[in-house]
C-alpha cells in the first residue's frame, strides 16, 4: 500500500510541475493567451502524469 501512495504522491507533484513548466513554455515561445496556453498546459501534461504513474508502477514492480 505505501508503494500506491508513494506512486500517486509522486505522480501528482510531477504534473503540477509540469503544468507550471508547459504552460510557461506555451505563453512565452508562441505568444498565445494565458488560456490557450493554459489548455495545452494541462492537458498535455495530465496524459504525461498518467504515463509516469504507470511507469513507476512498472518500474517498482520489476525492479524489486
Amino acid at each position: 500500500m505505501q508503494l500506491h501512495m508513494d506512486s500517486i504522491i509522486l505522480s501528482i507533484i510531477y504534473t503540477i510541475g509540469h503544468i507550471i513548466i508547459a504552460g510557461s513554455v506555451v505563453y512565452t515561445l508562441t505568444g498565445s493567451t494565458i488560456w490557450e496556453a493554459g489548455t495545452v498546459a494541462l492537458v498535455e501534461p495530465m496524459l504525461n502524469g498518467l504515463w509516469f504513474y504507470l511507469l513507476h508502477r512498472v518500474w517498482k514492480h520489476y525492479s524489486g
